[in-house]
């Protein structure tokens, strides 16, 4: 062990190599994989998508920290992560004005008017998708693209763009089975080559992402585990067929579930610190994203699922703080 974490001085007295930055640079270097594979599926406009959505965050970021009379440091990748995020979770065949009012909600309201880095209340990216699925609900809905498969992976009945949660929601298992079903759709809906947001499309890629996080010690396995997991039993036990007649592998593929777990719902501002109450926040997600996908209007419910955890997260760190032992107090 290093002298220096013997030497008595003033706290701190145990520092880390990691920061803010190199953190933040990290996840989006990880997440770059699923970009590329993005714009090799659905075609050369989604670099315009992240590129209007990062550039947005950046210098919203800069323009809000100047006018409230803060050091600018958007070199810390905070802002170019969240505008990177809105993106992911973005249809790909939207319009560029989408991530450009969607960054500029996301850091403006959603970031910097809470205090900036490290006060947000909610998770910036989700907050403007939500923001955006209220201010524009047929693009955020419908301007989906139905990528050309590979040979290995051509069927001859992917005839729609809906995605894989649409098809399961509003046409039932046989019209989903029809067009992503088989071996076939599973190594489609694990590579990627399928109708969906511009980052959530690829469970390899993310799960290979995630990993490296957790190899990292950037994220711990507590939140994704435990949101994954849930889903997954939940999905598993409210089948269209009576219970436990459905189909978990599907829902745990399927959205933005894998994305959300791993890289928004770790979020170190938005999400507890302590091992249990990361478990009960992990699960409590993946149980409410379930709710929505089953029993709400929408076909899927990840950022809502998160938001309200978002809400939570003091609560559960307050329900398990440690006990504090300590002596009675002597009677007067």
């Amino acid at each position: 062990m290093s002298e220096r974490l013997w030497r008595v001085s003033i706290s701190p007295h145990l520092r880390d190599e990691a920061t803010v930055s190199g953190i933040m640079w990290t996840v989006f270097a990880v997440l770059l994989p699923q970009l590329l594979l993005s714009v090799f599926i659905f075609g050369p406009r989604v670099l315009a998508l992240a590129a209007v959505g990062v550039g947005t965050a950046v210098l919203s970021e800069a323009l809000m920290q100047r006018l409230l009379g803060k050091p600018v440091r958007v070199s810390d990748g905070s802002a170019a992560l969240t505008g990177l995020l809105l993106v992911y979770v973005l249809p790909p065949g939207v319009s560029l004005t989408l991530p450009f009012w969607g960054s500029l909600f996301a850091i403006c309201i959603g970031k910097q008017l809470f205090g900036g880095l490290g006060f947000n209340f909610f998770n910036p990216a989700l907050i403007a998708r939500a923001f955006l699925t209220v201010g524009f609900p047929v693009a955020m809905t419908t301007a989906w693209i139905m990528p050309e498969l590979p040979s290995f992976l051509a069927r001859p009945d992917a005839l729609s763009s809906a995605t894989p949660l649409y098809l399961l929601k509003h046409s039932g298992a046989a019209a989903y089975a029809a067009q992503f079903g088989g071996t076939k759709g599973l190594w489609a809906a694990l590579l990627g080559f399928r109708p969906g947001c511009v980052g959530e499309t690829s469970p390899a890629l993310l799960l290979l992402g995630g990993a490296y996080l957790l190899v990292r010690r950037i994220i711990t396995w507590h939140i994704p585990l435990s949101m994954i997991a849930c889903a997954a039993l939940l999905a598993w036990i409210f089948g269209p067929d009576g219970a436990f007649s459905g189909a978990p592998l599907v829902h745990a593929l399927s959205g933005g579930l894998i994305l959300g777990a791993f890289f928004m719902a770790t979020d170190y501002v938005t999400s507890p610190s302590r091992p249990a109450a990361k478990l009960l926040y992990g699960a409590g997600a993946g149980a409410l994203t379930m709710l929505i996908r089953l029993k709400g209007g929408y076909p899927e419910g990840v950022c809502y699922a998160i938001l309200l955890m978002n809400c939570l997260s003091p609560v559960l760190e307050e329900w398990v703080r440690p006990r504090r032992f300590a002596p009675p107090l002597p009677k007067e």
